[in-house]
């Protein structure tokens, strides 16, 4: 049974017409944009496609500082355009930077930041601390929304020891002893959840590092080339270029290869002297100064 005072209480229905989660007063997902979607695909307009990116970055505390690993392979598409690209980028001296998405983007964005840290170095007089440089990254990537291609491991160490960051290209972070990131992140996860241990010497930390981005090469066809790492610690960095070079082209053809002329047939050409262009000269004559214009 219902009491007056129930009654009274119940919402002002709203017109029909209104969505049900509205007249509800709930919330949940809008598919307005449904019916304009179809109408565009019809017209021939085609919907953007998700990206995919190749790449294996990692990373890993051991007891003394952080060993940063890439891989060095550079997709566009199905085809390999660079086979010995640098993935592990600078951010200071005692912080670096490894970035999977679009090279632009990653590159683009651990530049400005190292420009900023550069900066906030200058200003303070301090060696930059590891956080700041996550704290930069991740307000521009999240200011961006996403649209900045550009998922990073961060690595470095500073007055409060070895730290270890990744960065999604939202803006969200993790903080953990090992990490990995890019399309050859679950090959190399899997290397790390089997050998990783505390207290872990250099060289044990490098021989894993080298075994999960080997990992990612093996089982991911976006990521190959060699094996990049680079170590820091409170003595510095040391960068470790071309570690393992496993897949290297075993044939070349003496003298190389050669093209004649002509070969790539030119469909067609056309040539537009500038003297035929338009040309709209307008001169404007600046006010002198302590001249109302």
């Amino acid at each position: 049974f219902f009491s007056f005072s129930s009654l009274s209480r119940r919402p002002a229905m709203l017109p029909s017409s209104a969505p049900l989660h509205e007249a509800l007063g709930l919330g949940g997902f809008n598919f307005d944009n449904t019916r304009r979607n179809q109408v565009l695909g019809a017209q021939g307009v085609a919907a953007p496609r998700v990206k995919k990116t190749g790449t294996t970055i990692v990373g890993v505390v051991y007891k003394d500082g952080v060993v940063l690993g890439a891989d060095t392979r550079a997709t566009e598409g199905e085809t390999v355009c660079d086979k010995n690209c640098e993935k592990i980028h600078y951010i200071a001296d005692n912080i670096w930077c490894c970035g999977a998405g679009t090279s632009a983007d990653t590159e683009a964005t651990t530049q400005l930041v190292s420009s900023q840290i550069e900066l906030h170095r200058l200003a303070t007089g301090k060696a930059p601390r590891t956080i700041t440089a996550l704290t930069m990254l991740k307000r521009k990537l999240f200011q961006y929304q996403g649209n900045i291609s550009a998922a990073l491991v961060l690595g470095g160490f500073d007055c409060n020891g070895p730290s270890l960051y990744t960065v999604y290209p939202h803006g969200s972070t993790d903080s953990l002893p090992y990490v990995t990131m890019g399309s050859g992140s679950l090959a190399a996860m899997a290397v790390f959840e089997a050998e990783y241990k505390d207290a872990m010497s250099v060289e044990e930390a490098k021989a894993l590092v080298q075994a999960a981005i080997m990992s990612g090469i093996n089982n991911d066809l976006g990521s190959g080339g060699s094996v990049d790492m680079l170590v820091i610690n409170k003595d510095g960095n040391t960068v470790l270029r071309n570690v393992v070079r496993p897949n290297e082209r075993k044939f070349r053809k003496a003298g190389g290869y050669s093209f004649p002329k002509g070969t790539a047939k030119v469909l067609t050409q056309t040539f537009t002297p500038l003297s035929s262009l338009p040309i709209d000269v307008t001169t404007t004559r600046s006010p002198a100064a302590m001249e109302v214009g």
